[in-house]
């Protein structure tokens, strides 16, 4: 009796059942959706000149519009001017913009066969003035758990998500400007 037991396809669906519910409460902090109202998971990504920054860099003391982007994003292109706006308008304020693009490094080409594009040179032809990043390997995306690019995370002092954006905007509206500037009161 015990032998059929043991060779019971429940019991061994039970066992599945438990190890994956086990496993699931274990690693629950890995499995929260970045979502409005969550805290924003820390990255650091390389500046143009080498240096490393990270997003903590500015907890406590910036609002933050966290920008995931590529050169070879068409609608990243159309949305890039009114960042640069809203950097403008806001310039003096405690407020900053981080671009990370994941494009391959310069002269490779990523996993899509996409080409990685030269990223100071893509700063210059716009005139943005505002940190460039890079994050080659793509670990911001699934960090935040983007569906594509340009996606986009206004965070703020206080390292929490104030609004997620999936797609291009226009960051120079006055209600993305009104929202930073709410932010910033805080």
């Amino acid at each position: 009796m015990k032998r059929s037991f043991v060779r019971s396809p429940y019991l061994w669906a039970i066992v599945g059942v438990i190890a994956v519910v086990t496993t699931a409460w274990i690693g629950r902090e890995n499995y929260r959706p970045v979502i409005t109202g969550s805290d924003a998971p820390d990255f650091v990504v390389t500046a143009l000149d080498g240096g490393q920054v990270s997003l903590s860099d500015y907890r406590g003391n910036r609002v933050v519009l966290v920008n995931v982007w590529a050169t070879w994003c068409g609608p990243c292109v159309v949305e890039m001017p009114s960042m640069q706006r809203l950097y403008e308008s806001l310039s003096g304020e405690d407020f900053e913009i981080m671009a990370v693009s994941v494009d391959a490094p310069f002269g490779q080409f990523d996993i899509g066969g996409r080409p990685g594009g030269n990223l100071q040179a893509f700063a210059d032809e716009l005139g943005l003035t505002f940190p460039i990043l890079h994050n080659p390997s793509g670990d911001i995306q699934l960090m935040y758990q983007t569906t594509g690019v340009p996606e986009s995370f206004v965070i703020g002092k206080d390292g929490i998500i104030y609004k997620k954006v999936a797609g291009p905007t226009e960051w120079d509206s006055i209600e993305n400007e009104e929202l930073v500037r709410r932010l910033l009161a805080n």
